[in-house]
């Protein structure tokens, strides 16, 4: 499918099916994770699969997975990252968010369903996961199958500000 479709369909899903991914779906992700580009190819980006019940357990501590059987963790390592030189200015966060882009979209295109999460507490994730001081966790992606109906790819005409309110040319 051509990608302006494939991003209209792509929506936050909150309620999933038991069903676990399947290992080559996981893989895919993984792919597409590791094809996104990094500020200087620097590749900051650190994945934690969570998918064990126990892991899953652990991560309901600092966020709600809505029942999803997988979860990535998406972290940047603050000790190999890109610093822009003018401002200092540290590309963890962006990394990851490519990085993250990239999972849900492979993730839609492969017939699965996911939730970009950022609100969870990052020192309960850090210490349930000991994840080390230098790594940031940014994202947590809730990954599976649907359960139930899910949004509208035409909702975007009437839930986004209008193109030419967000847009500028040549100046603001």
């Amino acid at each position: 499918m051509d990608f302006l479709t494939l991003a209209k369909q792509r929506c936050s899903v909150r309620r999933f099916k038991k069903t676990e991914v399947e290992e080559e779906k996981l893989e895919k992700l993984l792919e597409a994770a590791h094809v996104a580009p990094t500020a200087a190819n620097q590749q900051s980006q650190r994945l934690l699969v969570v998918k064990s019940a126990e892991g899953l357990q652990k991560l309901s501590k600092a966020t709600n997975s809505h029942g999803a059987p997988l979860a990535i963790i998406i972290c940047g390592d603050h000790d190999n990252v890109f610093v822009r030189p003018f401002d200092g200015k540290d590309m963890v966060e962006i990394d990851a968010t490519i990085v993250a882009d990239h999972i849900v979209m492979e993730a839609e295109d492969l017939g699965l369903s996911s939730c970009w999460i950022t609100y969870f507490e990052p020192s309960i994730v850090k210490k349930e996961f000991n994840i080390p001081s230098n790594l940031e966790p940014v994202a947590i992606l809730s990954i599976g199958y649907a359960d139930g109906k899910k949004s509208s790819p035409d909702r975007h005409v009437t839930e986004r500000t209008p193109i030419d309110k967000v847009t500028f040319y040549e100046h603001f």
